[in-house]
C-alpha cells in the first residue's frame, strides 16, 4: 500500500542530507518547526513520528523533546534518535531473504509498538509499498541477530540492500529510510528506474558512516 508520507513530503526528504552529514550543510539555511513554527536550521533539526499515522514532522529541539514525552501530543509521538549502526556481521541468508516475499533487492522493516508486528517498506515508482512479515520469520531472523533485540520500535528500521552482488544491513533511524525512498521516488525514470536513480541509490550508502 502506498507510503504514509505525502509525495511533497518525500521530495523534502530526498533533499535532506544522510546522517552522516548532519550538520555539514549551510547551517543559515532554515526550516521552521511543524509543531510550533519557530525557525530552525535545515541541516541540524530533529525529526518526530506520529506512530498513530506514520507521518513525520519537523521538529525543533523544543519540541522534540516536549513532544517525545509519553504524555506530550496524547502520547503518539516519538523522537526519531540518530544512532546509525552497519552490521557487518548480519546473518541473512538468499533462502531466509526470499522467505520474506520482497520483490526487490532494497527494504527497511520496521517494528510496531501499536500492532506488535513487523513490517517491510520498500521502494518502487509509485513510492514505499509494505508487506508484513510473519511472526515466525521474523523471530527467525531475531534469533540469528541479537542485535535487534537493540532496535528502537518505530523510529530504528533494519536497511536492506540486496542490489546486485551488494549484502549490506544498517540499523538506521527511519526518517533516513524514508529519505532513500524519496530519492527512488523522485529519480525514477522509466520502467527500469534509469542510471541515475541507481547512483543516487549507491551515494546514499556511500554517505552512510562507516
Amino acid at each position: 500500500m502506498p507510503s504514509p508520507l505525502a509525495t511533497s513530503r518525500l521530495r523534502q526528504f530526498a533533499q535532506r542530507p544522510v546522517t552522516s552529514v548532519r550538520g555539514s550543510s549551510a547551517e543559515s539555511s532554515e526550516e521552521h518547526c511543524d509543531l510550533c513554527a519557530e525557525p530552525m536550521p535545515t541541516a541540524t533539526h530533529r525529526h518526530l513520528l506520529d506512530v498513530s499515522t506514520g507521518t513525520v514532522s519537523c521538529a525543533c529541539r523544543a519540541c522534540g523533546i516536549l513532544f517525545d514525552h509519553q504524555a506530550a501530543g496524547g502520547g503518539h509521538y516519538r523522537l526519531i534518535r540518530s544512532r546509525p549502526r552497519r552490521l557487518d556481521e548480519f546473518d541473512l541468508d538468499d533462502v531466509m531473504w526470499a522467505s520474506l516475499g520482497i520483490p526487490v533487492g532494497l527494504a527497511f522493516l520496521v517494528h510496531s509498538s501499536a500492532a506488535d508486528q513487523v513490517t517491510a517498506f520498500y521502494p518502487n515508482p509509485m513510492g514505499m509499498m509494505q508487506s508484513v512479515l510473519e511472526a515466525e520469520t521474523w523471530q527467525e531472523i531475531t534469533a540469528s541477530n541479537p542485535v535487534l533485540s537493540g532496535m528502537d520500535s518505530d523510529v530504528e528500521a533494519l536497511l536492506i540492500n540486496r542490489l546486485g552482488e551488494a549484502r549490506q544491513h544498517w540499523l538506521l533511524p527511519v526518517d533516513d529510510c524514508y529519505r532513500l525512498v524519496a530519492l527512488v521516488r523522485t529519480h525514477w525514470k522509466g520502467f527500469t528506474g534509469g542510471t541515475e536513480v541507481w547512483q543516487h541509490v549507491e551515494r546514499f550508502f556511500e554517505d552512510l558512516p562507516q
